[in-house]
């Protein structure tokens, strides 16, 4: 049949949902076209037959594409077509590819693919939510194993109500906006930001999403029973057990020799050697190890190393609450912090945190600095904004940078979601601020230590923020119904524990929070302790953090440029400009400043010298209002005449010094007292209603007969 459309329909926080599949692309695993008030999007789900030779690692991707025409819109610039994600595109990627690959079963290792493609956009409809629910509807509904049923939502908060998936107004008003991913069980994603909540009002929006999500996956449910293909078999790539079980039993003492060393280097190349050690005992006798004489020794060691270390520290920290080099389940690596630790740099700090380090550096400025976003919604310029970097030289990998990847954008965007909540407001300053994060040694939590290295160098720029932020990485060990929750996490503890629960925030609450996991989801219980002890944490980082700044220094530094504003009436800012710009152009390079002029009168001026943007300032008033009676001006003589002279008091305002008003006595001949490129003081005597101004010298100083 051609068309075999079914339409599924939910109301999902006040709007109608619906998931239609059976009409497009059905070539594809599962197809479904998401809609919702006048937004469109269109996931595919299409899984391989065969595993590649040699695949060791589950190979998913999703991919999102937000498409212009969808908004009735051409792409600015030179390139009309979408080629590379966008930042926005790339963030939306993550966050679904996050909670959908712990849900696979374990040694699932074909090629698996989503795309989504948003073909219709308004601002009533989500399209980040939309790809979400679709690729969870194409799961479900696939022939491809998958522990779903699984739903996406979005939390906001405003005037104490929780939200289900708000409006873009809704959201400029919330007190948080957290996107959750969860079964109808347990939480698998957390990600958001929020303006100093406290732990307890977070938890509230993450159990209320939960339950949300769960009337979506019961929609799902309704799904596969009529439309769903039975889950294809497959073949696990399933550790070979013999070989576990001899490495367990033979190289327990090593491994726990490996888990001893204190020193993120040093315990590489213990286990470097600790895998070549299993390597050479596997060559020596396959057979022991369940493996055939020309088996692929080096990857079955690099495996059982891995392996035997997994249940070595998992037991440790389950059974004796010890981690690796013995540190307790609560403990905060030790900290050191330092300010203006770069000469020429508007603001700068050092963070190390353990074998953690991050440099941060802020740089100042006016609208030039502003980034442009332009994507399906509009176009938006970003005053705050923070890059962060991670070369392969922070974990001691011999390879070249090859430029910003998936991960780093991610980080980011996290570090800068939580710093953003306390930038001061537009009004009070209304800079372009950049924040640049350098990871220069990373063992955990790199993105948490952006977080409180950026904090610092703000201080240090001047910035005053509402409070300084700190953050923590929180891990987990759950074994059955048992858990551990470790503060601090090292890169091993990532790696081989069950969750990654990040929480940046003030001393007063929660400004970001993200979370993943590898198992099937947590419970309210851990995410409460979690919570909770991640507080501990972040107050001890703060405490660190204080001694060496807790508020911005009281002045910027020399060289940085500020910011003077003033506001004139709408109706002279052509006036201001000029014809073709000629007067404010020539201010700004007769001053050395910049010059922005805003819709509504504001004018900011911006430049390192304070004393000449006050000069600036008093010259735009000049100009547009002309000099006010009483006030005194050192002004240049532009021409002399037989009845007076003519002074610049300002560019493009002169006034006239009557014969009468040089002298106190009587003057015959004015160029005895007066030439032109002298300067003079004056004071305005008279501004008459058509705009000439008389001045008057003598009402200072009068002046004498020239030698």
């Amino acid at each position: 049949m051609i068309n075999n459309k079914k339409e599924f329909k939910i109301n999902f926080g006040g709007k109608d949902i619906v998931i239609e599949t059976g009409r497009l692309a059905k070539q594809a695993d599962a197809s479904v076209l998401v809609s919702c008030e006048g937004t469109q999007v269109l996931v595919n789900l299409v899984c391989a037959l065969d595993v590649k030779d040699g695949q060791d690692f589950f190979p998913l991707l999703v991919d999102y594409k937000e498409k212009f025409y969808a908004a009735g819109k051409f792409l600015g610039g030179f390139m009309k077509r979408e080629s590379r994600p966008s930042n926005s595109e790339i963030l939306t990627m993550r966050l679904i590819d996050r909670p959908l690959r712990p849900l696979f079963p374990e040694g699932f290792m074909f090629e698996t693919i989503i795309t989504a493609q948003v073909l219709s956009f308004s601002e009533n409809g989500d399209p980040e939510i939309l790809t979400g629910l679709g690729a969870a509807a194409c799961l479900a509904i696939s022939d491809v194993p998958f522990a779903g049923p699984l739903g996406f939502a979005k939390v906001g908060r405003v005037n104490g109500e929780y939200l289900l998936n708000p409006t873009t107004k809704q959201f400029e008003e919330s007190e948080l906006e957290v996107l959750i991913a969860a079964t109808k069980d347990a939480i698998m994603m957390v990600e958001g930001e929020a303006n100093q909540v406290s732990e307890t009002e977070m938890l509230g929006a993450l159990n209320y999403g939960h339950e949300q999500i769960k009337k979506f996956c019961a929609l799902l449910d309704t799904m596969t029973k009529e439309v769903g293909k039975p889950k294809r078999a497959f073949e696990s790539a399933a550790p070979n057990t013999t070989l576990m079980n001899a490495v367990h039993k033979e190289f327990a003492t090593e491994a726990r020799n490996v888990l001893n060393v204190l020193v993120k280097t040093d315990r590489m190349r213990a286990t470097n050697a600790f895998t070549k050690t299993i390597k050479a005992a596997l060559k020596a006798d396959p057979a022991k190890y369940g493996l055939d004489a020309n088996g692929e020794f080096g990857k079955w060691a690099a495996k059982a190393s891995d392996e035997i270390l997994y249940k070595l520290m998992r037991n440790d920290i389950m059974e004796k609450e010890q981690r690796i080099a013995g540190r307790g389940l609560t403990v905060v690596r030790p900290i050191e912090t330092e300010t203006s630790v770069l000469a020429n740099v508007h603001g700068s700090s050092l963070f190390t945190r353990g074998e953690t380090q991050v440099l941060a550096t802020v740089t100042i400025g006016g609208k030039d600095g502003e980034q442009m976003k332009d994507n399906i919604t509009g176009i938006f310029y970003d005053k705050f904004y923070l890059h962060y970097t991670m070369a392969p030289f922070s974990v001691g990998e011999a390879r070249g940078y090859r430029g910003v990847g998936r991960r780093e954008i991610g980080h980011g965007n996290l570090a800068e979601r939580a710093i953003k909540k306390v930038m001061p407001d537009l009004a009070t300053f209304p800079y372009t601020v950049r924040v640049a994060c350098e990871v220069l040694e990373s063992n955990g939590s790199s993105s948490m230590g952006s977080v409180c290295s950026g904090s610092m160098a703000l201080m240090d720029a001047g910035v005053p923020l509402k409070a300084p932020v700190a953050g923590v990485a929180m891990g987990l060990i759950k074994e059955g119904d048992k858990f551990k929750i470790l503060t601090d996490i090292l890169g091993d503890e990532d790696h081989l524990g069950d969750m990654d629960f990040k929480v940046a925030g003030t001393k007063d609450g929660i400004t970001a929070i993200q979370m993943d996991i590898k198992i099937t989801g947590i419970t309210p219980e851990i995410m409460q302790k979690a919570m909770m002890q991640a507080k501990e944490g972040r107050l001890s980082i703060l405490n660190e953090m204080a001694k060496t700044i807790s508020k911005e220094r009281a002045a910027f530094k020399q060289g940085v440029p500020q910011i003077k504003m003033t506001k004139i009436a709408p109706d002279k800012i052509g006036a201001l400009i000029g014809p073709g710009g000629k007067n404010i152009k020539g201010i700004q390079e007769g001053f050395k400043v910049s010059i922005e002029v805003e819709e509504d009168g504001t004018v900011k001026v911006l430049g390192s010298d304070v004393k000449v943007l006050d000069e600036v300032i008093n010259l735009i008033e000049l100009q547009l209002s002309g000099p006010k009676p009483g006030t005194e001006y050192l002004g240049t003589v532009a021409t002399v005449k037989e009845y007076g002279a003519f002074v610049d008091i300002a560019p493009g305002i002169a006034g006239l010094v009557h014969v009468s008003e040089i002298a106190d006595e009587r003057i015959q001949d004015v160029t005895q007292y007066i030439s032109e490129g002298d300067q003079v003081k004056v004071k305005v005597m008279e501004v008459d209603r058509f705009g000439k101004i008389r001045l008057s010298i003598k009402a200072i100083a009068p002046l004498t007969k020239k030698g």
